[in-house]
């Protein structure tokens, strides 16, 4: 592929410059709201101390974006191995000799000046596949909203008040009461994947083709109200439902509901960023685990979609026959289509967004919350890693189940039809959720 030269090169600069402010600002947000103190600390072991997040998203944009897009010599060699995330599991990280949050800050401000005065001096006229399309830093400008949602989970874990605010999400519509249940996604090939969306990243690709037998999805996510019936009905007390780790799990940890919800007397009540408040039932269930949402699924006598079906139901146009960017079209994301962006703090209710719905009429398969599939995750035909092993390659095999969709903490830059997500079956703090299917009758 070809540079952009030219007034290509002017629009491009502007949309790159526009992604990594946006992803900075909310960067500054996510660490400018607590003490540094608790910017060092770590508020679970699951998580880093945010200050590592802060100065690891600075160490990526200058590996990518000062040394090997634009030539420049190392700026901090010798913090590389403490925010090498591969070096050192997140429970070791307290222990590392971190940038203090004043060097930290410091540190990331130093490299992104770098950064712009690199575009500005025309860095984007380049060769080579990492400044293709602005390939390289579209995927850094991703990488820092991935960790903001990184981040975003941390705030969730801490304890203490609340250090963020959001306007509600939109209601759902009025019509959301009557829409039916499931929809049929009928049978027969579709396109999956993507080998022209520019800043894709190494596991979306290549587009190729996928037989997809007719199945049933379900037309908006599962609601807190319908998995409480799961919970009342003594889901997490009757092994049947289980896969054999997840029973495990249940055993193990004593889980009863959901991650942060907990009886008050009658009541399910929930903690969300620092705030207690009664479970709302008609807003999709969050913090379930992939075990948890199978055993949802094997209780409703339902099962969850795989990928592909999850990315057909999302992307084919049965009309046209081709795959969309999104479910509502092409056009980039807007207010509008889905709950994206850190905008409202929480999933908006079951049915809201029509306007982003699929030509089939399925809602809220972008944003709001991540989507466990059945599916583990592995490479499409033809993969090829770039630019580093370490983003996809390593994580695929039967150990990362895939989630596709993208939570309310999803930022537009990071969220495609296309992509891909994915985590250990376990996990229950990011901001993951489920929808189920069923097979078509008569396959």
């Amino acid at each position: 592929m070809s540079s952009t030269t030219g007034a290509g090169t002017d629009t491009l600069r502007e949309q790159v410059a526009g992604v990594l402010l946006a992803a900075r600002d909310r960067t500054r947000l996510l660490t400018e709201c607590v003490t540094d103190a608790e910017l060092t600390a770590q508020h679970s072991p699951l998580m880093s101390p945010l200050v590592w997040d802060l100065a690891h998203i600075g160490n990526q944009e200058e590996v990518w974006l000062l040394r090997a897009a634009a030539g420049a010599e190392a700026l901090r060699p010798e913090i590389d191995p403490l925010y090498d995330a591969f070096r050192h599991p997140r429970a070791e990280r307290p222990g590392l000799p971190l940038l203090p949050p004043r060097e930290a800050r410091g540190y990331v401000a130093e490299v992104r000046g770098r950064v712009l005065d690199a575009l500005d001096g025309g860095v984007l006229r380049g060769e080579g596949p990492l400044l293709d399309g602005g390939f390289a830093f579209g995927m850094v400008a991703q990488h820092e909203q991935q960790h903001d949602e990184t981040m975003l989970i941390t705030h969730q874990l801490r304890r203490g008040p609340a250090a963020l605010s959001a306007p509600p999400p939109p209601p759902a519509p009025p019509d959301a009461a009557a829409l039916p249940a499931e929809v049929l996604v009928p049978g027969g090939p579709f396109t999956m994947g993507t080998s022209t969306e520019p800043w894709a990243l190494d596991n979306e690709r290549p587009a190729h083709v996928r037989e997809v037998a007719p199945f049933h999805l379900d037309t908006l996510p599962v609601t807190n109200g319908a998995y409480r019936t799961f919970v009342d009905d003594g889901g997490y007390a009757e092994p049947r439902w289980w896969h054999p780790d997840g029973w495990a799990m249940v055993r193990r940890h004593d889980l009863v509901a959901p991650l942060f919800w907990r009886r008050e007397g009658g009541t399910w009540v929930r903690r969300r960023f620092g705030v207690t408040e009664e479970v709302p039932p008609h807003e999709p269930v969050l913090h379930v685990s992939w075990y948890e949402a199978a055993a949802y699924a094997a209780w409703a006598g339902r099962r969850l979609p795989t990928e592909e079906e999850w990315e057909k139901a999302a992307r084919h146009d049965p009309a046209t026959g081709r795959s969309r960017r999104y479910p509502w079209g092409d056009d980039d994301p807007g207010p509008g289509h889905a709950n994206l962006g850190q905008r409202h703090l929480r999933p908006a209710a079951a049915g809201a967004y029509p306007a982003g719905a699929s030509p089939l009429g399925v809602r809220q398969l972008i944003g709001d919350v991540w989507e466990w599939t059945a599916s583990d995750f592995l490479p499409y035909p033809g993969f090829r890693a770039f630019p580093y092993r370490e983003y996809s390659e390593v994580f695929f095999g039967s150990a990362h189940k895939v989630l596709r969709g993208g939570s309310f903490a999803v930022d537009p830059v990071a969220c495609r039809g296309t992509f891909r997500n994915w985590d250990l079956p376990q996990r229950r703090q990011i901001f993951a959720g489920f929808r189920t299917a069923r097979d078509a009758e008569g396959r």
